[in-house]
This record gives C-alpha cells, structure tokens and sequence, in this order.
C-alpha cells in the first residue's frame, strides 16, 4: 500500500499544479498588465509563490498522513482476513464434525422409529391372532354344543344296532357318503359321456345329412349331364346319318366319275385302234391317258386349222395375182 502511495504522489502533484499554480499563473498575467510597478509585482509573485509552496508542502504531509493511515489500515485488514480464514476453518471443521454428529444421530433415531414400528406391528398381529384364536375357541365350543345332541344319538344308534362303537358308526356313515360321491360322480361321468355321444351323434347326422345334400346335388347335375349328354347323342347321331347319307352320295358320284373316266378311256381305245396296258380299277391313269389324247387331238386340230389357213392365204395371194 506504501508503495502505491509512492507512486501516486507524482500524479497528485501534477493534479494540484494543474488545479492550482496554472489558475495562479493566468491571475498574474493579468495582474502584470495592470500592475505599475514591477517590483512590486515580483514581490507579490515571491509571496504567492511561497504560499504555493507552503500549500503544497502541507498538503503533500496530508497525503502522506493520509497514505500511512490507509497502509495501517490495510494492515489490520489482512491480519483480520487470516484470523477470519481461521476462525471459518476451525468452524468448517467444527460443523462438518457436527454434521456426522447429527446424521449419526439421525440414523439411530431413524433405527429406532424402525424397531419401535416393528414391534408395534408384531404387538398388533399377536393382538389379532390372538382375537382370531379366541374367536375360533368361541366358535368351537358353540359347535361341540350344538352337536351334542347328536354324540346322545349316536349312543342310542349304537345301542339299537349291531354296531359296537360310535366310531364304528362314523366310519361307516363316511364309507357310504364316499361311495355316494363315487357314484354321483360316476352318474356325472354317464351323463357327461352320454352328452358327449348326443353330441358327437348331432354332428354326425349333421354331417352325413349334408354329405347325402351334396351327393343329391351332384347326382342332380350327373342327371343334368346325362340329359345334355343323351341330347348331344342324338345330335350326333343325326349329324353322323346325314354324313354317312353324304359319304353314300360321294360315293356314288365317285362310281360314276369312275364309270365315266372308264368309257372314255375306252373310247380312246377304239379311236387309237389298240390295247392300252392299263389296269381298270388305276382312274388315275386312264384319266391321264384321256387328257393326253385330248391335248393330241387339239394340236393336231390346231395343226389343220394353221394348215387350212396357210392354204387360203396361198389361194388369195394366187388369186390376186
């Protein structure tokens, strides 16, 4: 802080002189212009430069006052930040040790609250089975009550029976309810096998009375087929006698083409004045032959006609002449 003290007083002086020498300096640069006598004026500039100079010195004593003051100050404030930097770790310390202290505590508290509960529930469920106990006790004994009448009666049954002991007559009497139940659930056996065989007889007869449905419904269309298929029989029958009908007629237009081919291959014969080696039955043949004898017949026609009209051009030209 002393050091900074040091430092500063260079730019307070600057700061004074600039405050007030300066402004003192303009005043006696009027004043010099009014002034008469410039002796006197130095001597008023002397005494107002030492007034400046005594002001400055005290001032600067302030400061210096002032600095030594803020650096006593800034002392007892660091020993007081180190005794305040203790004094809050001693404490930090001192809390966290209170702070294990207290959740130590917390948790035996917390451990007991826990026994304590524990126990106050075991107290009241052997409260409850205790009531529980006494209520069946109660119960018990209102039982064994009213079924004493029925320990007298027994004693009378066995009295009256065959039977030597009561015990006899209980074994007995379970004996008989046990077989009663065997054979109610016998009859509930029967009665659901003979349910299960109603049932399984309902699908039966349902599924056969379809499958006969279906098989009506097939034979139905079999018959239907049947008439489309006797129909189309008949129709083929019609259409197979108007073919054989038509075959017959072919046939007997093939005999006479035959015929025919056969005649003029005969007439050829006879015109050709000679035996032609050629099979009867071979129409092909013969046929051939006949379209040969007519082609020959036409080019020798067509031969005398070239002749005939060779012989009349000779005769015009003759003519002519």
């Amino acid at each position: 802080m002393a050091a900074r003290g040091s430092e500063d007083l260079p730019a307070y002086f600057s700061v004074q002189y600039k405050q007030h020498l300066l402004t003192l300096l303009k005043k006696l640069r009027l004043t010099e212009e009014d002034s008469l006598s410039p002796f006197i004026c130095l001597q008023e500039k002397k005494k107002q430069a030492q007034q400046m100079q005594k002001t400055l010195e005290e001032k600067e004593e302030a400061f210096r006052e002032r600095m030594e003051a803020v650096a006593c100050r800034w002392r007892d404030l660091q020993i007081k930040e180190a005794q305040l930097k203790a004094y809050m770790k001693k404490s930090g310390k001192v809390l966290q040790e209170n702070d294990k202290l207290r959740i130590q505590a917390l948790k035996k508290a917390s451990r007991e609250r826990e026994m304590k509960m524990q126990k106050q529930s075991e107290l009241l469920r052997a409260k409850k089975e205790l009531e529980a106990l006494k209520n069946k006790h109660q119960k018990l004994s209102d039982r064994v009550q009213k079924y004493s009448i029925f320990s007298k009666y027994l004693e009378d049954v066995v009295k009256a029976s065959h039977f030597e002991e009561i015990q006899t007559v209980i074994w007995r009497y379970k004996t008989l309810v046990r077989m009663h139940k065997d054979l109610l659930q016998a009859e509930r056996g029967r009665r659901e096998a003979s349910e299960q065989a109603k049932e399984l007889l309902a699908q039966y007869t349902e599924e056969k009375d379809e499958e006969i449905l279906q098989y009506n419904n097939e034979l139905a269309q079999l018959k239907l087929r049947f008439d489309e298929a006797h129909s189309d029989v008949l129709t083929w029958e019609s259409r197979w006698a108007h073919i054989q009908n038509i075959a017959t007629q072919r046939t007997l237009e093939l005999g006479t083409i035959r015929m025919a081919i056969l005649n003029l291959f005969q007439c050829i014969s006879k015109q050709m004045k000679r035996s032609l080696n050629v099979p009867v039955d071979d129409n092909h043949m013969q046929l051939d032959m006949v379209q040969q004898f007519i082609q020959d017949l036409t080019d020798i026609s067509m031969e005398v006609k070239r002749k005939d009209i060779q012989k009349h051009q000779q005769a015009a030209k003759a003519t002519e002449l």
